[in-house]
């Protein structure tokens, strides 16, 4: 099945009438909901189902990490900051990633049975503390510590039948700007940005199943934030570190993406540049502008759907709920 490539999101706890109109247009692929979404289990499940009627194999999607960053509250497990994670894996490398697998299923259990597909998740940053926005969302300062946990993490969420998005290639963690509110500017090279790399290039062969690129310009590699680079996504991502799954840009309305004034510019150039799905979100005005063009379809983003099937398998789920309790 193609998917068409523009992921929007959607304003309140139920449709209204123009954006039922807006997810039957051909160019919306997804949806990606927030916490203004969301007021309850019940209605949840109601929004996804109503979304669903509209066009059914919609990919519905949330940033769903833990800590800081998890969108629905009430009725879900309040899964930790990955960076506690890492504080365990310092003491305790084995219980961490026992907990890192727990937490991943947990997530998943809990995502798809209310109807969700896939989560934007695991950040992949390395900590340098030096970045409000990654913070404590990163796992650890240690590349080869990043990958050993967002791989049992990872391996959770597939057990239970999701799939996995790293983010942010290939690195937001040394900038200290927010790329929600500005443009973050890397200058190191090539070399030094290896280390960031690590993870993404590891993890490309051990089930990460999409990336989605920064909004952070590293000039000494391409002048182009990363993701509208084609150098960064075709070249070094695909071609030298062996990555074979989807990509999706980050959210086209946030000021780092503004490097790119008019928004069907800002679509078709991550488009071009190799990004399989795209963002907006925030801003119904710039779907609007978008939503009436041909943008293509795009066979991978099938990939990405969540086990429609779920059967709650709630043994498991009390088991892996146990071996996180300590951290919760």
């Amino acid at each position: 099945m193609n998917f068409a490539p523009i992921m929007m999101d959607v304003a309140a706890t139920q449709l209204s009438t123009s954006e039922k109109t807006q997810l039957a247009k051909a160019s919306i692929g997804g949806v990606i909901l927030f916490s203004r979404n969301f007021e309850s289990i019940e209605q949840i499940k109601a929004l996804i189902t109503s979304i669903r009627s509209v066009k059914p194999a919609l990919l519905i999607a949330v940033d769903h990490e833990g800590g800081r960053v998890q969108r629905f509250k009430e009725g879900f497990t309040h899964l930790p900051a990955m960076a506690k994670l890492g504080d365990v894996y310092d003491r305790d490398p084995d219980l961490a990633l026992e907990q890192a697998t727990a937490c991943g299923y947990v997530l998943a259990h809990e995502l798809l049975s209310i109807g969700v597909d896939f989560s934007f998740t695991p950040v992949l940053d390395v900590d340098y503390s030096q970045s409000s926005v990654i913070g404590d969302r990163a796992f650890h300062s240690n590349p080869k510590t990043i990958t050993a946990l967002a791989g049992a993490l990872i391996g959770g969420m597939h057990q239970a039948g999701m799939k996995c998005v790293g983010k942010h290639f290939p690195g937001h963690g040394f900038v200290a700007a927010d790329s929600h509110l500005d443009l973050p500017i890397d200058e190191r090279s090539m070399t030094e940005l290896m280390s960031d790399m690590l993870p993404f290039k590891e993890l490309a062969y051990q089930g990460l199943d999409a990336v989605m690129p920064a909004h952070v310009i590293y000039p000494q590699v391409d002048e182009n934030p990363a993701g509208f680079s084609k150098k960064w996504i075709k070249q070094i991502l695909r071609e030298q570190l062996g990555f074979s799954g989807v990509v999706f840009s980050d959210d086209l309305s946030m000021q780092g993406a503004f490097f790119i004034k008019d928004i069907n510019d800002r679509v078709r150039v991550s488009l071009d540049s190799g990004c399989d799905m795209v963002l907006i979100c925030n801003h119904p005005e710039m779907v609007t502008e978008v939503i009436d063009q041909d943008w293509g379809l795009n066979e991978k983003l099938q990939s990405m759907q969540g086990n429609r099937e779920y059967k709650s398998d709630k043994i498991s789920y009390l088991q892996h709920l146990e071996a996180i309790k300590n951290l919760l």
